[in-house]
């Protein structure tokens, strides 16, 4: 098992509107997100207000907003807006949830989750991505964020349970432990599959404890990473 390196507190900021390159931010919603009919008018702004540049410093603002992943390292990657949009508007966030993400990355996603909910719990299992984005959503002020080094299959169970999970990287299954600390009316969002896919997004929902699957597109994300034995 991998050391619990980081637990770091990181309450949301208000959109804000003030970061350079919003006009890239709006061409983004309007062109990628609300072509889409993703009309979800939280999401919106979140996409709006997260400066999604300060995630990849390495490329240009201009490829930073573009419609397409780009690599963070360590054979990661951050997920093109659309994709984050619609995961994030598909688990139904609330001002008031508690909100599980299994795969950090770049901090990109909880900072997206950040704008909306009331708190994130997000685990990276690669120790140099975990110290990263921890410092990048302090810098920028996503105070309701907690960033964990640590494997995300056994999810958080301290902090469970959660009133939706995002999972950002695809298992050949759905991690029990993750099932487990999916609270009553809670949404679960997960790609699933081998590596190299074939992957389905794959929601999940808990009615009153009964659990039910539906799949919904499929993807192709990078896989759901364990510790070495």
């Amino acid at each position: 098992m991998l050391p619990v390196l980081l637990a770091l507190l990181v309450v949301a900021p208000p959109p804000d509107t003030s970061w350079p390159h919003q006009d890239l931010r709006e061409r983004m919603v309007q062109k990628q997100i609300a072509a889409r009919g993703l009309t979800d008018p939280a999401v919106r702004g979140a996409l709006r207000s997260v400066p999604r540049h300060r995630f990849v410093p390495e490329v240009s603002p201009e490829l930073a907003y573009a419609d397409r992943p780009l690599p963070i390292g360590h054979d990661q990657t951050i997920s093109q807006p659309y994709i984050v949009a619609r995961m994030t508007a598909l688990v139904r966030p609330d001002s008031a949830d508690r909100v599980l993400e299994v795969g950090t990355g770049s901090g990109y996603q909880a900072a997206v989750l950040a704008s909306i909910v009331d708190s994130v719990y997000t685990i990276e299992i690669i120790p140099d991505l975990a110290a990263s984005a921890t410092e990048r959503l302090r810098r920028l002020g996503y105070h309701n964020v907690v960033v964990r080094n640590g494997d995300g299959f056994d999810g958080w169970p301290a902090r469970a349970p959660f009133d939706a999970i995002v999972v950002t990287a695809a298992p050949d299954a759905i991690p029990p432990p993750l099932l487990d600390q999916l609270a009553d009316g809670g949404r679960m969002i997960v790609p699933v599959g081998p590596a190299g896919g074939p992957q389905d997004l794959t929601l999940v929902t808990n009615d009153d404890g009964k659990l039910t699957r539906r799949t919904l597109a499929p993807v192709r994300f990078v896989p759901f990473l364990r510790p070495e034995p």
